[in-house]
């Protein structure tokens, strides 16, 4: 090292512990420029801005507003426009012999440490220029038995990084005549393999990645490190804290991983990620200058519980002045659901735009159509897709979605209880789906704050001013061989464009369609195991909670417990599937016989099992009866079986009461499922030994009492119409 670069170095190892000592600004200001290309402000190259600022980089830019003619860089060689334009900026710092140059890609790289430690590591080379180092020879593998050993580390130069004094990238660049679509890499690489070249400029590699860690062919390496304030970027292999992280190959998506924590975009303390870059505030907004948003809406396969699904649609925080409403109905067996709600649809929305499975569109094809209704409406500032599956149960999700002021993102949800979701973490090589590292967390809540991830679908904001410029293409969600969804997340990331999902709040959850058989009369009835809380909001009584608390539960008759439990939806429906089947017993006793058990009193009845409901009705018992009993009657913890159950008809003409008798039940629930004076007169439960009736039964609220010893009953006769009940003889 001649006499001129020894002083530099001197001098800049004297500034960097100045700044250790307080003097930050001297070194910042003066001694450090970082400098980029790019020629769009793109996501990624704002989350480098971010990270910059975040440590107080002085950055300069190369290329903004300019054409890119340096060929397609992601797929093969190229980036010999980026040389050009530094040989032209570093003639300003030929002679500044104590300034340092970084220059490093800005699309795919993160800066994970500050100004003075980058500078000491520098030092630590006791070299003119250092470039990163990879696993790879790019892009000429002949090369590689020129390059000097290596005993342990990466052997190959990347250009994606390097730092050095500017008197010495300046002549290197110097050397600089090629085309702009010539390969920059190979440039850089041709120097250093050149002994005297390497020695002239004294050039290194960073080996073990104590500045640069390159991604590609490395990330078994690298781990995040949690600390107080932030995550730091560990790489494993060389014990090493890297300050620049470098996407480059195929692992843009991991860092776009990391950067959901680099730097400071979550906190240990605070657990947030990304939750305070750029808010738009809504609030105070006058309801004429809020953004007109397209629901763009999708039933492409039988969906249970659509009509709740579409009750909702009608329950936003957001003025329906503002929102119009597309909907695209693959399913013949929906439409009636369609039009039971088309009169409220059509007098909230601002307009409204049904495409029914007579048009027989594909899903990418309907998807692209609305998603295209925004991007031609100048007026349309957001696109919000949906799809029937999602229950959206928070009534502000729109709202939440427009504040974090991204270009896409989508609300988490997910099934209760599972780790389904609407987002995959990570992406396997062949581009389906990978478990991320903190997946896990994010769809559990442990970890709550807006995250960039690959793959979002089912429900998502998309800014209308994206897709009338970077996703101007009408067809982005049709590609040969690919689900619509797969193919959208593709051509948003291969334009650089990022997939947020946030889960700062509730939003809702997802229904599971699996095993859905729109052949029965009321499906989703049958949905108590895969969609429980659905079935829970359709069809129990809004006041079950309060029967837990003791709050409406009544005492008729000593030990008789009268109680809300279903809807008028339930009785309804469950009316409904056994006057669907039509075999009523008459009282005879093979009914019983056929259901594994035994009645003590021959009734006019249909058992579960007969209608196919005997699963569903046992989870019902032991998730809504079974907790009521423990509490009326403390002590018994009941194992909520039963071979019995069944609904009895009474009418006048066929069989009208029912003589005295026990259950053959621990204690037995009896359901009313139709109104007295509406639907029938008459009716109702006598306990003889305490000699007190139940006359008037409510429709959805049960009676439950003890089967056997003490609690002898009969039926009162029904007098006029049909009474309908639900009994099941538990714990017999």
């Amino acid at each position: 090292m001649d006499g001129s670069r020894v002083a530099a170095a001197a001098l800049l190892t004297a500034l960097v512990l100045g700044a250790a000592s307080g003097d930050r600004g001297a070194v910042n200001a003066d001694n450090l420029l970082v400098i980029t290309a790019a020629t769009e402000q793109t996501e990624g190259y704002e989350r480098f801005l971010r990270t910059a600022r975040y440590f107080n980089y002085t950055i300069q830019t190369l290329g903004l507003g300019e054409e890119w003619r340096g060929g397609d860089v992601a797929r093969t060689v190229g980036g010999g426009q980026k040389v050009r334009w530094l040989k032209e900026e570093m003639a300003k710092y030929a002679s500044r012999d104590d300034f340092v140059i970084m220059f490093v890609d800005s699309y795919d790289v993160l800066l994970a440490g500050g100004p003075v430690e980058l500078l000491r590591k520098f030092v630590a080379f006791g070299s003119q220029v250092v470039f990163s180092a990879e696993s790879f020879c790019w892009p000429e593998w002949s090369l590689a038995e020129s390059y000097p050993p290596v005993s342990t580390g990466k052997r190959f130069l990347n250009s994606g990084g390097f730092i050095g004094f500017a008197p010495a990238i300046h002549r290197i660049v110097q050397l600089w005549k090629y085309k702009d679509d010539d390969d920059d890499q190979l440039f850089y690489t041709r120097i250093y393999l050149d002994p005297g070249l390497r020695e002239k400029f004294g050039l290194a590699l960073d080996h073990k990645s104590k500045i640069f860690q390159n991604l590609n062919g490395a990330i078994d390496e690298v781990v995040l490190k949690f600390e107080r304030n932030r995550a730091r970027v560990r790489n494993v292999a060389y014990d090493t804290l890297p300050v620049v992280i470098h996407g480059n190959g195929p692992t843009k998506l991991q860092l776009n991983y990391l950067g959901n924590y680099v730097p400071n975009a979550w906190t240990y303390e605070t657990g947030c990620g990304g939750c305070d870059q750029g808010l738009l505030d809504l609030s105070g907004t006058p309801e004429e200058e809020l953004p007109h948003v397209l629901v763009g809406v999708f039933i492409e396969q039988p969906t249970p519980f659509l009509p709740q699904f579409l009750q909702r649609l009608l329950d936003w925080e957001y003025p329906y002045s503002r929102l119009h409403l597309f909907i695209h109905n693959h399913e013949v067996f929906h439409e009636p659901h369609i039009q039971e709600a088309w009169e409220q649809l059509r007098g909230a929305f601002a307009s409204v735009k049904v495409v029914g499975p007579e048009e027989e569109l594909s899903q990418g094809e309907a998807r692209d159509m609305a998603m295209d209704n925004c991007r031609q409406d100048p007026e349309c500032g957001y696109y919000l897709s949906l799809d029937a599956d999602v229950a959206l149960t928070n009534p502000g999700t729109l709202r939440a979605l427009i504040r974090q002021n991204r270009k896409i993102i989508a609300p988490m949800v997910s099934r209760p209880g599972k780790l389904w979701s609407n987002f995959w973490g990570a992406l396997s090589p062949e581009g389906y789906y990978a478990r991320a590292e903190d997946y896990v967390e994010l769809v559990q809540g442990k970890r709550v704050g807006v995250w960039n991830v690959p793959y979002i679908s089912q429900a998502y904001l998309v800014r209308g001013k994206t897709l009338r410029s970077e996703l101007h293409d009408r067809s982005v969600f049709t590609l040969e061989d690919t689900d619509p969804d797969m193919a959208f997340c593709k051509n948003v990331r291969e334009r650089g464009i990022f997939l947020h999902i946030t889960n700062l709040e509730d939003f809702g959850r997802l229904l599971s369609t699996a095993g859905y058989n729109t052949s029965r009369l009321h499906p989703d009835f049958w949905q108590i195991t895969e969609n429980p809380l659905d079935w829970q909001e359709k069809y129990i009584h809004e006041n079950y909670s309060r029967v837990l608390d003791g709050d409406v539960v009544e005492q008729p008759c000593p030990d008789v417990y009268w109680f809300p439990i279903f809807t008028e939806a339930a009785c309804d429906e469950l009316v409904g599937e056994v006057e669907h089947y039509g075999i009523w017993s008459g009282g005879r006793h093979e009914d019983a016989r056929l259901a594994g058990g035994y009645e003590n009193v021959p009734t006019d009845d249909i058992h579960m099992s007969q209608v196919g409901l005997e699963r569903t009705w046992l989870r019902f018992l032991g998730e809504y009866i079974a907790p009521v009993t423990e509490k009326l009657y403390p002590g018994y913890y009941t194992k909520a079986q039963a071979l019995l159950n069944f609904v009895v008809r009474y009418r006048p003409e066929r069989q009208s009461a029912l003589r005295p008798h026990h259950d053959s039940s621990t204690f037995t629930i009896n359901i009313a499922l139709n109104s007295k004076g509406k639907d029938y007169e008459g009716g109702g439960c006598r306990f003889l030994r305490y000699n007190c009736s139940v006359e008037a039964p409510r429709k959805g609220w049960t009676l439950m009492h003890p089967g056997r010893l003490t609690h002898f009953h009969e039926g009162l006769p029904t007098t006029r119409g049909t009474r309908y009940i639900m009994v099941s003889f538990v714990d017999p």
